[in-house]
């Protein structure tokens, strides 16, 4: 199967990666730091419309408003719409599935106090948070050039987890190279990895 895999196949299946992976999932945690859970998950329910409409404009995929198909996807992308404005209007009491406490830094002394993020800079969360939109929409259409190139979907995403983890090791290297940054204790940090390694793939 890796005789398969030129430098074009490996081309694309790294730009998927990096739009997947390091981009999209990186972004989106970046601005789910500087600005909070609820407004971060209206971005997520807008993905699907920007990816239909990056769609069209970049004529993967056509739209035939005069088809039963074509109005359906209109009207979807107007539910998905309509769906995240309540998502962002709509106020009530929290729901905890998990202890509390786990999502507490555990901080006992003043000097990592100040690693806990603020949760004020919206300007620059909302930046993130639209990179990282853009990012997953780029990455669903870019699948579909990966699969024209090497049809093999499992050996592909094994090789897009390869190359995004490289990516990613790299860039995070680049921005931070403190060991205790790198380091995983038994908290909501862990658990948050071990989900997104279980999505991602899943996600293909």
């Amino acid at each position: 199967m890796m005789k398969k895999v030129n430098l074009k196949v490996w081309g694309w299946i790294s730009i998927n990666a990096l739009f997947g992976i390091v981009l999209a999932m990186g972004l989106h945690y970046y601005g789910l730091r500087a600005t909070n859970a609820a407004y971060t998950v209206n971005f997520l329910n807008v993905i699907p419309v920007v990816t239909f409409i990056i769609a069209i404009i970049l004529r993967v995929e056509r739209l035939k408003i005069a088809t039963c198909p074509g109005k359906m996807k209109v009207i979807g992308a107007a539910i998905c719409v309509g769906g995240t404005m309540v998502i962002s209007m709509y106020k009530g009491k929290l729901l905890h599935l998990w202890p509390t406490h786990l999502l507490k830094p555990q901080l006992q002394s003043v000097g990592a106090a100040s690693s806990v993020p603020d949760h004020h800079n919206m300007l620059i969360g909302t930046l993130f948070l639209a990179g990282s939109c853009l990012s997953y929409a780029f990455w669903f259409i870019i699948q579909v050039r990966v699969s024209k190139e090497f049809p093999s979907k499992y050996f592909s995403t094994m090789l897009a987890c390869v190359s995004g983890t490289v990516q990613a090791v790299v860039i995070g290297v680049m921005l931070d190279r403190r060991p205790m940054a790198w380091a995983l204790n038994w908290n909501l940090q862990l658990l948050t990895v071990v989900y997104s390694v279980i999505k991602w793939p899943v996600a293909i």
